[in-house]
This record gives C-alpha cells, structure tokens and sequence, in this order.
C-alpha cells in the first residue's frame, strides 16, 4: 500500500505562490521605445504544456507591445523544428526564443540565426552552443533527484522502477534522470529495471509503453518520467488495471493532465515549473540583449523564480531559476493550467 504525502511536505517545497499567472508583478521590458518582432518555438504544437507556455508569450506581447508570437511543429520532430527556424530566419525576426527537441540537431540552424544578428534564448537545453542566452528553471539534476526523493518515500524505499524520457536527444529530460538515477541508488531495496524510455512527447505512446512494461515486469511499483506526456499516458494504463495501489508515479505535468490521474490515485506527485512564465522570461531576456544590456549573475527578470537567476561557473551564457513546483492531489488544486 502506498504511503499518503503530507500536505506541508509539499507545502515546504514550493518555489512558486499557487497561482496560475506567474508573471504578475514582471518588470515591463524595453525601456527603449523601439519594438521588437521576437518568436517562440515549442517542441511541439497542442499540447497543454506549449499551449501554456503560448500564454506566457501572449501576455508578454500585451504587456509590452513587443511582437512576440509563438510557432510549434505539428509533431515532436526535429526536422520540422529546424524548418521553422529557417522561416524565421527568412522573415528577419529580432530574436528567436527556443525549446529544442533535439538540441544537436537545431546547432547549425541557431548559429545561422545568430550570423545574421538574431538574438537566439533558449530553454531546456543547458548545452546549447549556439545561443546567447540559455535560461533553465533550474538545476534538471537537482529536480530530477527531487522527484525521485518524492517516489521513494511513496514506494517505501524498496520495489522496481522504470523511468522515462520524452527521447534520448532531450538534454533537460536525460539530465533530470541523471539525478534520478544517482537518487535511486542510495536504496538498495529499489532496482531501476527499465531505463529511459522514450515516449516522444505523446501521451499514447507513454500509455502503450506503460502497458508493455506492466507486462514484461510484473513486479513493477514506480514509475518517473520527465516529459509532460508520461504521468497522463502511464497513468490511463495504471487505472485500467487498477494498479492505484500498487504503482506510485512521479513525474512533470500540468496540473489539468494529471488531475484526473491525481484524483483517481493513478498519479501521485507531479513535478513541473510554469511554461508561461518560462516563455515570459525567455522573452524578457530577449529584449535586453535586443536593448544591448547584458544578463549577469543574479540578475532579476521581474518574474518569480527569477528574481535573482544564478550563472553557471563553467559556461558564463547559461543562468538557472528556482522555479521548481511539486504538487500532489490536494495541492495541485490551486493551478489551472
């Protein structure tokens, strides 16, 4: 039987107020009355996490009037990502602000887009060559051994594991499970028996490989995924053989995905930071390269978790927030995206 969270456990935890609009109070950007034309790209389009992180770039563009929009490819293929990027290089934007699906793969493409004076923001790829600026949430190591801190205590430190990843190619995911991984192995009772599995950022595939997984390891009693995907579509499968009890899942969400999972018992903590407020400071950051500011340690973006982001000591582009949430059935309650 799994073991109940404490709600001030969680509590404790937050790094974010529970609200849905993360950026109230964001300092306004662009003290120069020039506008900028800045462009988003997502992973991919019409899921609840880009779809939340389209509403960041929203309310950045009516708070600023800069022209900032946002551009996604239909499916999690990076050869349509980098097509999108090339358009954008076509029409001459000001910036691009990107969420890489392969980081590798969009290298050539981005330093294009620098060569022809683009400023180039980007999110969840913290080893990017080609950018100005890489703004991540926070440490993925750190928040990888977060979430594994949290599956632990459910399952009882013991059972056998299996992790996901949205694919091998996505830096912040593999990077989560690298803290993952270091995580689980202070348990000795807890064996990681199938390691990384990618759904590709779809539901159905993380449902499918749940069920082949509940089958080849009948033993199965955790599950921890890194793209927004796995909690929903493993989940489905947890309820329909009535594993609640049995499973414990942990991994990033939207509280709207998971909260019949959550409700149902299939889903237990879900991991996540703000999309929309991750694409309000992607934005931020553009338009003060854009102005010829630089961006220094511990600079303030205005924006919570992001009130004093922290430079990496061996790459000097690369800053990280504290923006790290982790809800549960009775917390998640308080988000509605």
């Amino acid at each position: 039987m799994k073991k109940s969270l404490l709600t001030l456990f969680l509590l404790s935890m937050f790094l974010f107020s529970c609200n849905s609009g993360g950026q109230e109070g964001a300092a306004k950007t662009g003290d120069s009355s020039k506008k900028y034309t800045i462009a988003s790209v997502g992973k991919i389009e019409g899921i609840s996490w880009f779809i939340r992180m389209r509403e960041g770039v929203d309310k950045f563009k009516a708070d600023t009037g800069h022209d900032a929009f946002m551009i996604s490819p239909a499916q999690a293929d990076a050869a349509q990502q980098v097509q999108i990027v090339e358009n954008l290089i076509a029409q001459g934007v000001d910036a691009i602000c990107i969420v890489p699906f392969s980081p590798e793969s969009v290298e050539p493409v981005l330093k294009k887009a620098r060569d022809n004076g683009i400023k180039v923001i980007v999110h969840e790829a913290s080893q990017q060559q080609n950018a100005d600026i890489i703004i991540e949430a926070f440490s993925n190591y750190d928040f990888g051994q977060k979430m594994a801190e949290y599956l632990v205590k459910i399952m009882g430190e013991q059972g056998e594991v299996a992790n996901f990843v949205g694919s091998l190619t996505s830096k912040s995911h593999n990077e989560q499970q690298d803290g993952v991984e270091a995580y689980l192995k202070n348990y000795p009772n807890i064996k990681l028996v199938s390691r990384r599995n990618e759904d590709y950022d779809d539901q159905t595939k993380a449902y499918e490989k749940t069920k082949e997984l509940l089958t080849t390891y009948p033993n199965l009693t955790g599950i921890i995924g890194s793209a927004s995907t796995t909690v929903p579509g493993a989940s489905l499968a947890i309820d329909e053989r009535k594993l609640q009890d049995k499973v414990t899942i942990v991994g990033v969400a939207t509280p709207l995905d998971a909260k019949q999972y959550l409700d149902s018992g299939a889903a237990d903590v879900i991991a996540l930071w703000d999309p929309a407020v991750s694409a309000y400071a992607m934005n931020v950051i553009a338009v003060k390269l854009l102005n010829g500011e630089t961006i220094e340690n511990g600079a303030d973006l205005g924006l919570e978790g992001y009130n004093s982001i922290r430079q990496d000591e061996n790459d000097p582009k690369l800053f990280f927030g504290e923006a790290g949430i982790f809800l549960d059935k009775d917390t998640a309650s308080g988000y509605n995206f």
